[in-house]
């Protein structure tokens, strides 16, 4: 059975050290709020519980540049603990798994490989830039986790059961079936997107494909590589 997983919500990282350096003893310092405990905790007490778990769920508003400095202080904690780490990319589709694959190998150049990022995410490059370099340099595989676009445009027209067996792939049905607090957070995403000609409850189902394929993709990687972690960048 798969361990807990641990959520480390982005907005309520506190990250940068009065010297404002990111040396990975500066990490040890940072802060973070722990929501098991509901408490701020240093990097350096949180790291002991994160290694326990293969899955790490890093959030991040988009925007946000301290929030994925976050995320990488996270990446570079646990790689230099001497974890097996992989990183787990909401911003990147599935089927562009091998340009990622070639970024970390180094068969593909910053400047072709910033192209195909902006196919996948239209938030700025420079942003994540970091977070991918630290990943190139130490070798660590990135997991692209997002289904095609056209899936998700489908869904969010036309309902899930619009969905041929070969585009479900390996998701299983899809309905919009969850608790409060999420459903109210899903139409806040339907109004604060602009939707308002779309059917609600095919943009739920198309929220729920997103993130149902991200647990899909993620676990055939950990069956794949029994020992290694993901830590999941998502917002």
């Amino acid at each position: 059975m798969m361990k807990k997983v641990i959520a480390v919500a982005g907005f309520a990282v506190l990250l940068m050290s009065a010297s404002g350096c990111w040396a990975g003893k500066d990490d040890d310092n940072r802060r973070m709020y722990d929501l098991n405990q509901e408490k701020e905790l240093l990097m350096s007490q949180v790291l002991a519980d994160l290694k326990k778990n293969r899955i790490v769920l890093v959030g991040e508003h988009h925007s946000n540049r301290q929030h994925h400095r976050a995320q990488l202080a996270v990446i570079r904690a646990l790689k230099e603990a001497g974890l097996r780490v992989a990183v787990g990319l909401e911003m990147f589709r599935n089927e562009s798994q091998t340009a990622l694959d070639q970024w970390i190998s180094g068969g593909i150049d910053e400047q072709r490989f910033e192209k195909i990022y902006y196919d996948n995410w239209n938030f700025p490059w420079q942003a994540y830039r970091k977070i991918f370099e630290y990943a190139r340099n130490h070798r660590i595989p990135l997991i692209g986790l997002n289904v095609p676009r056209e899936i998700t445009r489908q869904v969010s027209r036309n309902g899930f059961k619009s969905l041929s067996p070969q585009q479900k792939g390996k998701i299983s049905e899809v309905s919009c079936i969850v608790d409060q607090e999420y459903m109210n957070y899903i139409r806040k995403a339907f109004g604060g997107h602009g939707h308002d000609q779309l059917n609600f409850i095919y943009f739920c189902e198309a929220q729920l494909v997103w993130d149902s394929a991200m647990a899909v993709y993620t676990l055939d990687f950990l069956k794949k590589n029994p020992d290694s972690m993901v830590v999941i960048l998502s917002g």
